[in-house]
């Protein structure tokens, strides 16, 4: 398979901090890779570096086997859909989408017609004559992605877009959005924070930390996999149960993840099964969240809505199947 973009031990460092540490990364033509992780960890200074924003302390990147160390970004055959979009609000709908046409020259009724086809693709066909201060922010988000995508780039760089919106606005657009990439075939890089968000839309995710991939994989991988207590405390929520614990469990002295989903509760005690205090209950419509105490670790269940729940302070006995106990390193 084609790589779009490989990053060979690169760094970026500014002063004494390094932004990026010595990342290796490899993303395939075609694939909707997330980079994910908490803020300074070096998720968006890659994605900066990918762009030509900034260059490489050192190391080496390609983006479909050129070197790109040096190569202004509007030589990269990349553009970036940024989240606070960048619209000229001077400018209407269709020549804030046409920009990067008419910067190359491309004649006014060329790139009209493009900017207008543009539209379509994001839903937005009879809205060129509009400013972007009479649109939503779903709207001017749709139109970043029309201008970004009229450039035909062979990678689409995306940094967290879709931060600004409102959660049901965002999860209509991360359909769009995957939905769009599949149909068009572009290899997409979405910058995020947001776990959900990149469990739902990637192929594949990178997670990072101070400055550094900590672990790539598929959604599944990541979720239920994690290679380290980081991962397992960053990506959704897992009970990470530590070394002493599962030593009485498993035999094996490890750290390992539990997520709140497989943690089984019986009101009543049974042959292996671990007593624990409820702390409080919290209704999310289609689970209700449960935290527990046991022995002083704080636990988590989830449990279907129209479930009995227990009540305050009472003990329920806990117990799961042990092949979804995944042990894992100590680092962090």
């Amino acid at each position: 398979m084609t790589s779009a973009v490989t990053f060979q031990r690169v760094s970026r460092h500014y002063g004494s901090v390094r932004a990026v540490d010595e990342v290796d990364l490899d993303i395939a033509e075609g694939e909707f890779f997330a980079m994910l992780g908490p803020s300074g960890s070096g998720k968006t200074t890659s994605l900066r570096l990918i762009a030509g924003f900034e260059q490489p302390t050192k190391g080496h990147i390609e983006i479909f086997g050129q070197t790109a160390e040096g190569i202004p970004p509007y030589r990269r055959n990349v553009n970036t859909v940024f989240q606070d979009y960048a619209l000229f609000p001077h400018l209407n709908v269709i020549d804030n989408v046409a920009y990067g046409l008419m910067v190359r020259g491309v004649p006014r009724a060329e790139r009209t017609k493009a900017a207008e086809e543009a539209l379509a693709l994001v839903q937005l066909p009879g809205y060129g004559a509009r400013r972007p201060g009479q649109l939503s922010g779903g709207q001017r988000q749709r139109v970043a992605l029309a201008r970004a995508l009229i450039n035909q780039p062979k990678v689409l760089l995306l940094d967290e877009p879709l931060g600004a919106l409102d959660l049901k606005l965002r999860e209509q657009m991360q359909e769009e959005l995957k939905t769009l990439q599949k149909s068009l075939g572009i290899t997409f890089v979405f910058v995020t924070h947001d776990q959900g968000e990149a469990l739902s839309m990637a192929d594949r995710i990178a997670v990072f930390n101070h400055g550094r991939i900590v672990q790539t994989g598929t959604p599944e991988e990541i979720y239920t996999k994690p290679v380290s207590r980081f991962v397992a405390d960053f990506v959704g929520s897992s009970n990470v149960l530590p070394p002493e614990l599962v030593e009485r469990l498993t035999g094996n002295s490890r750290w390992a993840s539990l997520r709140p989903e497989m943690l089984k509760m019986s009101l009543k005690a049974s042959n292996g099964a671990m007593p624990a205090r409820v702390v409080s209950t919290n209704y999310l419509g289609s689970t209700t969240r449960i935290a527990l105490d046991m022995e002083g670790l704080r636990l988590h269940a989830t449990v279907a809505a129209g479930t009995a729940v227990p009540a305050m302070d009472e003990t329920v006995y806990l117990s799961f199947d042990r092949d979804r106990l995944h042990l894992m390193d100590d680092e962090r």
